[in-house]
């Protein structure tokens, strides 16, 4: 029997969960979005809603007055929360018959906050996945009810574990979400908050490269970061974001030659730099202002050579 669904969310991720729950007839009988925010691109869950004629609610506060007569009048069964960054009080998700579920790409209660993606990749985790949980007036607090789990390989990226893994199987974990909450056979489980943690947004300060930490620690944020924020550091004086990088671990005292942050070594396609315990080697970059491109090319137009060349 169909189901009126109203979604919360934003962007690519909220579009597949709006896609997805009408593809299997479920009726999406409206939408609420951030407002538009000038010089940012169009939301895709917006446009989506308005190509299927499905009602969209734009309000700058979730917390208005006018945003809860809004979702109180769609009759919903179930609230879906999709990528949300505006806090909504339980004066809103308590609305629908069902209430509101609300994914989160972590294993809550670890990694609470907007960049838990990143960080258990910059942490060295071998493991993440998604939460669908109840949403309370706390951050990302709320019971569970379906959680996922999925591998991070060695050498993944941000956008790999995100793009490959956990967009497709969050979108998935909510279908299944809303059927179990629906259906009334769904268990909530309160989270333990002596294994929470919560970090902040991957911004400036927490991408910048700190070369004189081991090669496993800057090999690791180099991944969180890429492809966004980019993790970043200067090169020949210049501010770099760098992506696509091979790690090199140094097995012996006789590898070592240089200080951290020294330029190793140049070839046709990449520049080498000294980290403890390693090297990294970047394959592609994009100066300050600039665009990608590959870092031999850089190294090239900079004149860039390790300490001593002649």
């Amino acid at each position: 029997m169909s189901k009126r669904i109203a979604i919360t969310g934003q962007q690519e991720f909220g579009q597949a969960v709006f896609d997805a729950f009408r593809a299997r007839g479920d009726k999406v009988v409206g939408v609420f979005c951030r407002p538009d925010q000038p010089g940012t691109k169009k939301d895709a869950l917006k446009e989506a809603a308005l190509a299927a004629d499905v009602p969209v609610f734009q309000f700058a506060s979730l917390r208005s007055r006018l945003a809860q007569q809004a979702l109180g009048g769609l009759d919903a069964d179930l609230g879906v929360m999709a990528y949300v960054l505006q806090f909504a009080p339980q004066a809103f998700v308590t609305l629908p018959r069902c209430g509101t579920i609300q994914f989160h790409p972590s294993l809550l209660p670890r990694h609470r906050g907007p960049s838990s993606i990143s960080w258990p990749i910059a942490l060295g985790a071998t493991a993440t996945g998604v939460t669908i949980f109840r949403p309370t007036d706390g951050l990302d607090e709320g019971p569970v009810i379906l959680q996922k789990s999925v591998d991070i390989g060695p050498d993944e990226t941000l956008g790999g574990v995100y793009f490959g893994k956990l967009f497709p199987l969050g979108v998935s974990a909510m279908l299944e979400a809303a059927d179990l909450v629906m259906s009334r056979r769904h268990e909530e489980t309160q989270q333990d908050e002596t294994q929470a943690s919560y970090e902040g947004w991957m911004h400036e300060e927490e991408s910048r490269i700190h070369w004189a930490q081991h090669v496993d620690i800057v090999y690791n944020l180099i991944r969180a970061c890429d492809p966004a924020p980019g993790a970043w550091c200067e090169l020949g004086g210049t501010k770099v974001h760098v992506f696509d990088v091979r790690k090199h671990p140094v097995r012996s005292f006789a590898g070592v030659a240089g200080k951290p942050g020294e330029i190793a070594r140049v070839t046709e396609t990449s520049i080498e730099v000294n980290a403890q315990g390693g090297r990294i080697e970047i394959l592609r970059l994009r100066p300050e202002g600039g665009k990608k491109m590959s870092a031999g090319e850089f190294a090239r137009e900079r004149g860039l050579d390790p300490p001593g060349k002649p």
